[in-house]
């Protein structure tokens, strides 16, 4: 074959530099916008990102072409740079280390992306802690407690 094409959909879950409420609601949205930009501008395709006050969710299509931590990495870095040289919060702004990576189906995009977009009303009954466990026992991560977060 000539071209190499692919439909890799990946579903990122990352929290802030110690899980504080860093992100501030003035302007959560645009920090999805922004993180949006880079995956355009890094030839991947941000289908939904969105998250609450100390984490973020992002459904993005990556090229076969690059690893999913590259394009995440991308991703975060050139964000959080935005965040502290543009927003100048009080306290710098910095995302978690680690990341949790699920891969879904295109059949799943339209209840992955609703799943996104509902994260306040999520929230109301579950933590980021709760939700990210569940996360990784739905997809049959193991994982030790002592070393899950930061």
């Amino acid at each position: 074959m000539a071209h190499t094409y692919g439909s890799c959909l990946y579903h990122f879950v990352f929290s802030t530099r110690g899980r504080i409420d860093a992100i501030k609601s003035e302007w959560i949205f645009d920090l999805w916008e922004y993180m949006g930009g880079i995956a355009r501008n890094s030839k991947m395709s941000a289908i939904c990102i969105g998250g609450i006050e100390n984490h973020a969710h992002a459904l993005i299509m990556i090229p076969p072409s690059v690893a999913p931590a590259k394009g995440i990495q991308l991703i975060k870095a050139n964000s959080s740079k935005w965040v502290n040289e543009t927003l100048r919060p009080k306290i710098p702004f910095g995302w978690q280390e680690g990341y949790g990576v699920f891969t879904i189906g295109f059949s799943q995009t339209a209840k992955t992306r609703e799943y996104i977009m509902t994260q306040a009303e999520h929230h109301r009954h579950t933590s980021f802690e709760e939700e990210y466990r569940a996360f990784l026992r739905k997809h049959m991560i193991a994982f030790e407690e002592d070393y899950i977060f930061d």
